[in-house]
Order: C-alpha cells, then sequence, then structure tokens
C-alpha cells in the first residue's frame, strides 16, 4: 500500500487554482521545492509564447480569445511531478481543467474577496480574462463555483503565509492518496 502511494505521488503533479492574488505564483515554487518537484507557471508560459504580458493580451484580443488560448496552452502540456500554477480564468475552459485532473490533485487556493481586493485592487492591470465592465466582485462571485467544482482539495489560505500554506497541503493532499 506505501509503495503503491509512493508511485502514485512519483507521477502525480499538483495543480493550483484560484483568483488572481490567492498565492499559485508564490505557494508553487514552494511547494515544488518542498516536494522536489519541478514547477511551471502558466501564466509565464502564456507569456512567453505570445510575446506579451497578459494584460496586453486581453485588451487586444478580448477575455474570450484569451480563455481559449489558456485551454490549448494547458491541454499541451505533458507533465509529470511538477506544481502546476494556473492562471486565473483556467477555470472556464472544460477540456483543459479535465486534462490537468487526470494528470495530479488540483488544489484550489481558497482566499476570502476582501484580502484579494487588498492584495489586487480592482485587477486592472493584472490581465484578467473578464468581461468589458466586469467588476473584481462580479468575477470573483463567477469564478468561486467553478474552482469548487474542479478542486480535489480546497485550502483555506487567509492568515496563513505561504509556507504555511504549503505545510497544509502536502500532509492533505498524501491523506488524499491513502484514501
Amino acid at each position: 500500500m506505501v509503495n503503491d502511494l509512493i508511485m502514485s505521488a512519483r507521477k502525480m503533479n499538483l495543480v493550483l487554482i484560484g483568483m488572481a492574488g490567492a498565492g499559485k505564483s508564490t505557494v508553487g515554487p514552494l511547494l515544488a521545492e518542498k516536494l522536489s518537484y519541478g514547477f511551471v507557471d502558466v501564466d509565464a508560459l502564456i507569456e512567453a509564447d505570445q510575446q506579451q504580458s497578459l494584460q496586453e493580451l486581453v485588451d487586444q484580443h478580448g477575455a474570450g480569445w484569451f480563455r481559449r488560448l489558456e485551454e490549448t496552452i494547458l491541454l499541451g502540456l505533458d507533465l509529470r511531478r511538477h506544481v502546476i500554477a494556473t492562471g486565473g480564468s483556467a477555470v472556464y475552459g472544460p477540456a483543459g481543467m479535465e486534462h490537468l485532473q487526470k494528470s495530479g490533485v488540483v488544489v484550489f487556493l481558497d482566499v476570502p474577496f476582501v484580502v484579494l481586493e487588498a492584495r489586487v485592487g480592482d485587477g486592472a492591470t493584472r490581465g484578467l480574462a473578464r468581461e468589458e465592465g466586469q467588476s473584481f466582485a462580479h468575477l470573483f462571485a463567477e469564478r468561486q463555483p467553478l474552482y469548487c467544482r474542479y478542486a480535489d482539495l480546497s485550502i483555506r489560505c487567509d492568515g496563513q503565509s505561504p509556507a504555511q500554506i504549503c505545510e497544509t497541503i502536502i500532509p492533505e493532499v498524501m491523506d488524499m492518496l491513502e484514501r
């Protein structure tokens, strides 16, 4: 049983989902280091692939185009033993999310709206894939059920440091593998 768990853990990825400002790109590298995994930031992949910032891409092409691009990037990932920090809008692409679910454990970094708002304001320069005129609060309300739908594990992150969040995630994932 223990050997099966170790073999499963060696093959799987940890996929971080959540709103902009939840800490995916901060917690991800720490988690990867603790697990001796690689780390991939999907937003950084998109920017490198397109040679533009997320904000420029959303401004130039719109939220729908950006979400389709993001899903294409997700579907192209073929990784093992990586922590993957997705963009906040990854949950709009069902095929991309199903692909990620098959490759590992999806962890929702759940942060209350007031904390996110304090971190990112209205998100005007964050490259958020949202419709024109859509508020950050509306985007939050729209995405919360999607994060819950795709998450194998939800971690409440308010009041914790990135290191504490990692220390919460690791035993929770191991517990899931034992079930």
